[in-house]
């Protein structure tokens, strides 16, 4: 079995896709709209990435921008269609309005999905409590990643967050996997990796010339040199 880390690229379609495989990368967050930070693509955009790669996808399940979950009904319908297309591991997360965790829409969406695997992801930045927020998912079915920065900021500011809650790893609500993202840097890598921590997410440092352009294989290839240390 493989224990290298885990390198998580965002794909916005199959070219970005292919370049990303193509340069490295474990694993796609799919999503739609990076103006609103990632929504939950259309069940046909889903389709021609995982016809275009063969490596795992991580599907995005958000309707709108920040981290209200919104129209809960929807996005269980939305999660069901997706699931029908072929879908398997997705990414989801929703706060109440003080900073909770919406544990009612996220085990609505959750039961949808059948036991995939999920990444919460990093609305637990936004989160009032951030320990709190862990223990009350911990038992959720198919939760197996977080997906944080350590802070709202991003990693500058998150750092020492993301170094003690790895510390913490196999402690109850702790036992999921930390994925970092959020204003990371090549820079950034080898201190965390030192800490243990072995996954990382990637949007617009795969693109050097911005979210207008696609993928770079050789950027891609730069984090993954990187990560692999």
């Amino acid at each position: 079995m493989s224990t290298r880390a885990v390198l998580e690229v965002i794909a916005l379609g199959a070219e970005d896709a292919v370049a990303a495989q193509a340069g490295g990368a474990d694993r796609l967050e799919v999503v739609t709209d990076i103006a609103a930070d990632g929504l939950t693509p259309s069940v046909e955009g889903f389709a021609a990435i995982r016809a275009a790669v063969d490596i795992d996808l991580r599907v995005m399940v958000r309707l709108a921008d920040g981290f209200a979950a919104g129209d809960v009904d929807r996005l269980v319908r939305v999660a069901g269609e997706l699931r029908t297309a072929g879908a398997d591991q997705f990414v989801l997360g929703f706060l109440d309005p003080d900073g909770g965790v919406d544990l009612d829409a996220v085990e609505r969406v959750v039961a949808e999905l059948d036991g995939c695997a999920w990444t919460f992801h990093r609305a637990i930045d936004r989160a009032a409590d951030r320990d709190a927020l862990r223990k009350h998912l911990a038992d959720l079915p198919g939760l197996d990643t977080y997906l944080t920065a350590g802070s709202a900021t991003g990693v500058d500011d998150g750092l020492p967050t993301l170094l003690r809650e790895t510390a913490r790893h196999g402690e109850p609500g702790y036992e999921q996997q930390v994925l970092v993202g959020g204003g990371l840097r090549l820079d950034h890598v080898p201190t965390l990796r030192a800490a243990g921590v072995d996954a990382f997410h990637i949007g617009g440092a795969a693109r050097p010339g911005g979210w207008s352009e696609p993928v770079s294989v050789s950027a891609v290839e730069r984090w993954r040199a990187a990560v692999d240390g």
